[in-house]
Parts: structure tokens; sequence; C-alpha cells
């Protein structure tokens, strides 16, 4: 059994940048509706969204969407007058509607984070760009490091006894301190490393590259539908019109615009799919034991 998370780390990619990409570059009201309806099933589905970030995305949520109404004045339907300057319900609805794509790409991005490890993203950039994978992982290893130099560094103040005081001038010159030894530090590890590199012959002929991540049937299957979704999606995207200003209107719908949001409603809710049916098998299997 095979989870929507265990496929292939390209495909993953694939799938993540179309549906996502898609709900970053049209406004239509379905197709953000769709695209915030996937990506939060999918964070919930996941278990990546707690108390603290739920009431997070929420409050980005409604100050994003209040702020269009009392920035930008334009449309025919005034609700109220705030400070002479009108309060308009298409400025309003435009706040929700933007605010609601901005929350569905960032959910969506949380689950690619989520998804894709830091092995999964060096095998992506080490197929496209062997050099990008290997600042990828310089830069991944030196986060780890420079925040235990900084703890150690901390500490070695502490035992000098430099942090005498308990006060905001002696915790600012303790930061600036530290920032400076962890400069030096990572200016002589980058020469150190870069030494090593050149000694063992890095640079003088072609590398070849592990992966423990392989290629399926099953992957190239799923790639198929992912492409398959986009390219039916891209294909009736023109026909999704609608309209903000002056008044809010979506124009009638025509077959290929159906087609498209269909498309893309499977594009989206293809990852509960497949871990549904891969919990319906897991549930089925343990009952019969």
């Amino acid at each position: 059994m095979r989870s929507f998370a265990a496929y292939n780390p390209f495909v993953l990619t694939v799938y993540f940048f179309a549906v996502s990409g898609f709900a970053m570059f049209s406004m239509h009201p379905a197709v953000t509706c769709i695209s915030l309806l996937g990506a939060v099933l999918l964070r919930l589905t996941r278990g990546g969204v707690s108390l603290r970030g739920s009431m997070l995305l929420l409050g980005f949520f409604l100050l994003t969407a209040l702020i269009n109404p009392l920035v930008s004045h334009h449309g025919a339907t005034v609700l109220f007058v705030l400070n002479d300057n009108p309060v308009t319900l298409e400025s309003l609805i435009y706040g929700i509607f933007a605010s609601a794509s901005m929350l569905s790409i960032l959910c969506w991005f949380g689950s690619f984070s989520r998804m894709m490890t830091r092995d999964k993203l060096l095998y992506v950039c080490g197929r496209l760009s062997p050099k990008l994978a290997l600042v990828l992982s310089m830069a991944m290893r030196y986060v780890a490091l420079l925040g235990q130099q900084a703890r150690k560094t901390a500490q070695a103040q502490k035992a000098l006894g430099l942090y005498k005081e308990d006060s905001l001038y002696d915790k600012l010159r303790g930061g600036i301190r530290i920032f400076s030894v962890l400069l030096t530090w990572a200016l002589e590890n980058g020469i150190t490393t870069a030494d090593s590199m050149a000694a063992r012959g890095y640079g003088i002929g072609k590398r070849t590259h592990f992966a423990i991540f392989r290629f399926t049937r099953a992957d190239g299957a799923l790639l198929a539908a992912i492409v398959l979704c986009t390219a039916l999606t891209l294909s009736g995207a023109g026909a999704l019109s609608h309209s903000f200003y002056p008044y809010f209107t979506v124009s009638a719908s025509t077959p290929l615009a159906v087609c498209s949001l269909i498309s893309y409603a499977i594009l989206a809710i293809l990852p509960l799919c497949i871990d549904g049916k891969e919990a319906i098998r897991w549930h089925s299997s343990l009952s019969r034991m």
C-alpha cells in the first residue's frame, strides 16, 4: 500500500506546482474555492494544522480580506461610508477571494514542505542541476550547524560571565558578539570545506548521482493523470471569465469552462482520493486478519 507522499519526489513536485500555479494565476471564484477546499482538506488529513496555526491562518485571512475594502473604494454597491470614503461590496468580495487565494497557496506549499523532505528535494534538484543540489545540501547542513554553534557560543559566554546584567543593552551586546563569532566561524568552515572538496577531486570529471528513489509504473500513471488534468484545466482557462468591478459578475458556464473546473477539482482532490483508497485497503486488510 502506498500513500500519496510515498510517490516519486519528481511527481510530487509536478503536482504541487501544477495545482498551486493555476490557483496563483487565476482569481476565478470557483477556482479559488476549489483550491482552498482541496488545500485545507489535505492539510487536515496529513495532520499539518495545529490550533495555533489555525488561529494564525484565520487571522491572516480576516486581516487581508478586510484591508482591501478599506484602501480600495472601487465598486458600484456602497455599503457604508467611513471617514468620507465609501466601503463597497465589490471591494469586500475581491478582498475575500484574494485572501482565500493566498491562503490556499500557503496551505499547498505547507503540505509540499511536509511531504518533500531534504532527501527528496536533493533528489529533484540533483536530476535537474547537480550544482544546485550541492548548494542546497550545503545550505541545509549549515542551517543546523549554525544553530548548534550559536548555542555553544552563548553557553561559553555565559560561563565567562559576560551576561551579568539582565537588561536589553546587555542582551543586544551579547547577540552582536554571537553574530560576529558565527560569521567568522562560517567563513573559516567554508574555506575548509572548499579545500576538502578540491582535495577529493570535486569538479574534475563527471560524477555519478545516487538516489534511493525509483520511478515506477505507478509514478508514471500518476504523472500522466496530473499532466492530463492540468492540460484540460488550462485548455478551458480562457472560458473562465469573471469581473469584480464595477459589479461582481460571473459569466454563464460554458461546456469548456465546466470541463476546466471539473479537471481542476479532480486535480485538487487527487491526494485525498489516493490516501482514502489506501486507508480503505488498510482497514479492509486488518478486518480480515
